[in-house]
């Protein structure tokens, strides 16, 4: 399919996916199953009215985000003229398209491929209307111009980076696969200056600014989370817990959850040490190296955190499809892991999230075989970034030294 053609058909199913989904959260289709609308008419609307007071709800221990979320909160009242559940939809297909126009812009020319753009056409219906119910569509695609704009222009990806990071934190991880020398020094500092100058303005702007700390602190295991397969197993034996809604998702509660909790932050740990040593020992950076790692980078961290919420593929699917824009990365198995774990999310929430809290055999198959993708998904991704950009033990040292005394630039660049 010549790229053209293949542009315009995915606009084309874009369009068409994303007209169903405005016409689901806005329910002129009603599907089965929970209102997964419910967090903006509700929530973020309760929220916005809070933070129009001059503070953030910092007594709501539901309120997890970093201070900039009050822009993605408060973003509705750019459509005064419609209510704020419409208005924060329309926002959010706005961003979504602003995301496929970024990739398509971006898949233009030698070596790129509209590839990047299916996975995004794809990956957002197939998690269904929760796209478009939660925020993170608009972090994601601050996230994704991110790692675009910085084919370029290091500060601005550095810049971008710490806004996404003060909006859900996660988009730090884009710095993650910057070559090392002038580019890692300008983004990475582009990047700390933001953030400090952000935070500062935040926290004298309003108080509350940093009160999300102390809320993600407490959280426990999530339903859906990894972690959480060790008690829908254990129910099946009479483990005497309990399913509950605490810190703002439906968390297991018992005997033994600190316990896991506790060992699944200790793998979140572990995850970052190795994305360290990978950072130190890589020496190789291609032109989609910065995305490949961005992309490993995020799945270690969401496959190993105590809550894996639906929304949360989101940011994989659109990392995933930054991957693809490029022909010469390797992600294209795990992204094809990703879109797959993505379908089984819409199927285990909202339709099937009562056999998910019920620990039933539907609900415990759906919840490994979700999971696993994500597992799969991880190791593969963290396997290819690894050999791709660590030179083996075998190659010449006098190589390895050469590129260490030398500023590595991305290959054309």
């Amino acid at each position: 399919m010549r790229g053209s053609t293949g542009a315009r058909l995915a606009v084309a199913v874009w369009a068409l996916t994303r007209v169903a989904l405005l016409l689901c959260v806005t329910k002129v289709i009603t599907l089965s199953g929970p209102d997964v609308t419910s967090d903006v008419s509700v929530i973020y609307h309760g929220w916005s009215e809070v933070l129009k007071t001059g503070t953030y709800p910092q007594s709501d221990v539901t309120w997890q985000y970093p201070p900039l979320a009050a822009l993605a909160i408060l973003s509705p009242a750019l459509l005064p003229f419609l209510d704020y559940a419409s208005a924060f939809f329309v926002l959010a297909f706005v961003c979504d398209l602003l995301v496929l126009g970024l990739l398509l812009y971006a898949g233009r020319g030698g070596g790129r491929s509209v590839a990047g753009a299916w996975v995004w056409v794809a990956g957002v219906p197939l998690l269904g209307t929760t796209a478009y119910a939660r925020y993170d569509v608009m972090v994601t695609a601050v996230a994704v111009a991110a790692l675009l704009a910085g084919l370029r222009h290091p500060r601005v990806l550095g810049v971008l980076a710490a806004v996404g990071a003060l909006l859900k934190v996660w988009p730090a991880l884009v710095l993650a696969g910057t070559a090392r020398g002038r580019r890692t020094r300008l983004a990475w500092t582009a990047a700390a200056v933001t953030a400090a100058g952000l935070l500062v303005g935040c926290a004298v702007a309003m108080p509350g600014a940093l009160a999300f700390i102390g809320a993600q602190r407490d959280r426990g295991t999530e339903v859906e989370s990894l972690g959480a397969l060790v008690f829908h197993v254990a129910r099946q034996f009479g483990w005497q817990g309990r399913v509950e809604f605490h810190y703002g998702s439906m968390e297991f509660l018992g005997p033994h959850v600190p316990l896991v909790s506790t060992l699944a932050l200790g793998l979140s740990v572990l995850a970052f040490g190795w994305l360290v040593v990978w950072r130190l020992r890589a020496r190789e950076f291609g032109v989609s190296t910065p995305a490949d790692a961005a992309f490993a980078a995020v799945l270690l961290f969401t496959t190993t955190s105590r809550v894996i919420s639906p929304q949360y593929m989101l940011w994989l699917v659109g990392l995933a499809a930054v991957c693809l824009v490029f022909r010469d990365s390797r992600m294209v198995l795990p992204a094809g892991l990703v879109l797959l774990a993505t379908g089984f999310t819409q199927w285990e929430f909202p339709f099937g999230f009562t056999h998910v809290v019920t620990s039933d055999a539907t609900g415990v198959t759906l919840m490994f075989l979700r999971n696993g993708l994500l597992v799969a998904a991880t190791l593969i991704a963290c396997r290819r970034l690894w050999r791709r950009t660590v030179p083996r033990a075998a190659c010449d040292g006098s190589a390895v030294r050469s590129g260490l005394g030398r500023e590595a630039e991305p290959v054309g660049s």
